[in-house]
């Protein structure tokens, strides 16, 4: 029996580790928790990766002929520098934590991560593109605008996925523990051994 409930638990803990057999897990938790629609397959999530990492990388020379320096000298804050510099910095921890987050796309960390970057890099963008409006070129401005805007879905999707993928890991996580609960009150009922 101890070696029944044992094998139990550990397939269980090791569905959480391992995409192919998170299905498994997912139909196991189906019957103590609520319905839930469910995880975007990684083959889909790798695409939206893709996608938003493409815009990313459209905007890497944009943000290269922005000029801050010279802003300063039309009356612009000096802060524009370092908003400039930062928005460079997220853009590029962005491209590659999204590299990693596509390789291991069940991986809830990397999935922040990239999400966490993506929206700083937006921020910053956000406020750098008005100093443009402003100091630089009214149509550099526009175009960062547009590349900005064009992914909204792509990161609104993203924000799914983290939302979907963290419930599904709790789910998991409870019926782990239930069955670790299961097994200890199954063993503590079982009659002790006799030594001979």
């Amino acid at each position: 029996m101890r070696l029944r409930c044992w094998s139990s638990f550990v397939f269980v803990a090791l569905s959480i580790t391992g995409p192919a057999a998170v299905a498994q897990t997912a139909s196991a938790a189906v019957v103590s928790a609520p319905d839930t629609e469910g995880v975007a397959p990684s083959w889909d999530i790798q695409k939206l990766i893709a996608s938003l990492g493409a815009q990313a990388q459209h905007l890497a020379p944009l943000i290269d002929q922005v000029k801050p320096e010279t802003w300063v000298a039309k009356g612009a804050p000096e802060t524009y520098i370092s908003q400039w510099k930062t928005t460079q910095a997220e853009l590029k921890y962005f491209l590659a934590i999204s590299q990693q987050f596509s390789k291991k796309p069940e991986r809830l960390s990397f999935a922040l991560e990239t999400y966490f970057h993506m929206q700083a890099m937006d921020q910053f963008l956000g406020s750098l593109i008005e100093g443009i409006r402003r100091y630089q070129s009214v149509d550099l401005a526009n175009h960062a605008q547009t590349l900005s805007d064009e992914n909204s879905s792509n990161r609104e999707r993203l924000r799914q996925y983290i939302t979907d993928l963290s419930k599904q890991q709790e789910q998991e996580m409870r019926v782990m523990d239930q069955e670790a609960q299961r097994c200890r009150t199954t063993i503590s009922h079982q009659p002790a051994s006799r030594k001979r």
